[in-house]
């Protein structure tokens, strides 16, 4: 048995970076990793999709270019390069922070599937097939999360794609129904279309993104809707047969009436479910609920003192952002001595939807949900300049404001750069900045954020 300080389970956006730290603040330190160092948002989210969202940003903009003034007569999607680049940029990614951790003092770095036998006690079933055993006394658990997929009459007998998989694709799928109508779904579907697949989206809601406001699906939608994407709102799919030539028959109900869809690909793209199984987590004491999430405090200690949970595995918001601020918190807390927590903090977030949907903080519908005095704010993006200008006025601004204190609640952007845009607008609910203030400043002209002045312009007490 080797004891360390301090151990480490999953080298995600929490855990890579805290086993460094810990491990420069002179504790004797383990990461332990059972699959690709850096986590989901290295080799199969942030990191991959991106870049192949950029490629078909690409496709789309050859395809709208004349109407630029600068027509393509002929262009072709090369799926090949376009995974090649995209796995080029992932394992630069990886193998860097690989090589950081494997060259930091006091932190030994090991590869392998982590599970407790004991109190604080871990046996490593490595991946080079030898066995170690490992104890601390400080222990924490970043293992992530994995598509989740539904049980289906004929799913499991089908050759489904997943969130994961389908980054693997080195040709364009025929016609990819997708199961699913959120952030995975959708963008996934968007860059599928732009590379030349058919796309069907089947979403169980009455609406796309059904957590954001009714006015945001219903652009998001319309949007998608303008490429040619095929949306089925209130439908399921209750059963998949594929026949001898692959080609695969999808039995959906629609309102409770059946329908049957042909296609070549699945992508099931309905959630993900925490990584916690293997860990027997019983045997040290650590609690989860009836999902497999770990409870933790707002410190994000679980059950048993001195064991924490980071990252998507805790439930809660599953975004690289949340985990990489988990490993501050519990670092800070520990090493610094500091007294953070996580309530109350703000939890950003973008779909890299074209163009992208950022929120922060409050939308209509929670506020009217909490009985708050609010006013809205919104500005469609064609009355933007800069998105005039670059001819892509889909979309809007909007922001949840109160009259009386003039802060920010919230905002909601649907627009080129939408992430963006929002972030200028968190900085602000960030350092009090209210919106009358926003009104007249002097921001560069013609940047997307500048129309800020005009969208609190439209509340009534600007009004003329």
């Amino acid at each position: 048995m080797k004891k360390y300080d301090a151990i480490i389970i999953g080298a995600g956006q929490a855990g890579a970076p805290l086993a460094k730290k810990l491990a420069n603040a002179g504790k004797k330190t383990a990461i332990i990793e059972k699959r690709f160092y850096g986590g989901t948002c290295v080799n199969d989210g942030c990191t991959p999709t991106k870049t192949m969202v950029a490629s078909a940003k690409a496709a789309y903009m050859a395809g709208k270019s004349a109407e630029l003034g600068v027509p393509v007569k002929k262009f072709s999607v090369n799926m090949p390069q376009i995974k090649k680049r995209k796995d080029e940029i992932v394992l630069r990614s990886r193998n860097g922070g690989l090589h950081a951790a494997e060259k930091t003092p006091n932190l030994d770095v090991l590869f392998g599937e982590a599970t407790f036998t004991g109190h604080k006690t871990i046996s490593i079933a490595l991946n080079n097939g030898k066995k170690e055993i490992l104890k601390a006394d400080l222990i924490f658990l970043n293992p992530g999360a994995k598509p989740f997929v539904p049980e289906i009459e004929g799913l499991n007998d089908i050759d489904y794609l997943t969130s994961t998989s389908i980054l693997d694709l080195d040709y364009v799928p025929e016609h990819l129904l997708i199961l699913g109508g959120n952030y995975i779904g959708l963008e996934f579907g968007q860059m599928f279309r732009r590379f030349g697949s058919k796309v069907t989206i089947l979403e169980k809601s009455a609406r796309i993104v059904s957590h954001e406001d009714e006015d945001v699906s219903a652009e998001m939608q319309k949007i998608l809707e303008a490429e040619s994407i095929i949306i089925y709102n209130q439908t399921q799919a209750i059963g998949f047969k594929q026949n001898k030539s692959d080609r695969i028959t999808v039995t959906i109900s629609i309102n409770g009436e059946e329908k049957k869809v042909k296609c070549t690909h699945v992508l099931v793209a309905v959630g993900r479910t925490p990584q916690t199984e293997a860990l027997n987590l019983i045997k040290t004491g650590v609690a989860t609920d009836e999902k497999g999430n770990i409870k933790v405090n707002d410190k994000l200690e679980t059950s048993t003192p001195g064991i924490y949970a980071l990252g998507d595995a805790k439930g809660g918001p599953a975004f690289t952002h949340i985990s990489y601020n988990d490993y501050t918190i519990v670092y800070r807390n520990l090493i610094e001595k500091q007294d953070l927590n996580i309530n109350d903090r703000p939890v950003p977030y973008c779909m890299f939807t074209d163009p992208q949907l950022g929120r922060i903080g409050l939308d209509e519908t929670e506020a009217k949900k909490q009985g708050l005095n609010y006013k809205v704010a919104k500005l469609p993006m064609a009355y933007v300049a800069r998105a005039i200008e670059t001819g892509d006025t889909r979309g809007f601004m909007k922001a949840i404001v109160d009259p009386k204190t003039k802060k920010i609640l919230g905002a909601t952007v649907l627009g080129p750069e939408g992430g963006e845009i929002m972030t200028v607008l968190q900085m602000a609910m960030e350092g009090g900045i209210t919106y009358d203030r926003i009104r007249y400043c002097v921001f560069a002209h013609p940047l997307y954020s500048e129309s800020l002045n005009n969208l609190f312009m439209t509340l009534e007490d600007y009004c003329l």
